[in-house]
């Protein structure tokens, strides 16, 4: 390692803590409506169909895929 790097590295990372970033104010409250059954099943469902399904789908043709044609 270069006897420049950590000058170089304190001169890339200053410019960064010197921006103060304001936090954000956040505040919550307890949901108008509560979710119903059918709701949770949607989301679950779907979640089930967009992100597991494709990955079943790949892990069981993962011997198809390594074989070159």
């Amino acid at each position: 390692m270069s006897a420049l790097t950590p000058l170089l590295l304190r001169g890339l990372t200053g410019q960064a803590r010197r921006l103060l970033v304001p936090r954000a104010q956040i505040y919550s409250k307890p949901p108008r409506e509560q979710l119903r059954t059918m709701d949770l099943a949607i989301g679950l469902t779907s979640c089930f169909l967009c992100i597991l399904l494709p990955a079943g789908w790949v892990l069981s043709h993962l011997e198809s895929y390594k074989k070159r044609e």
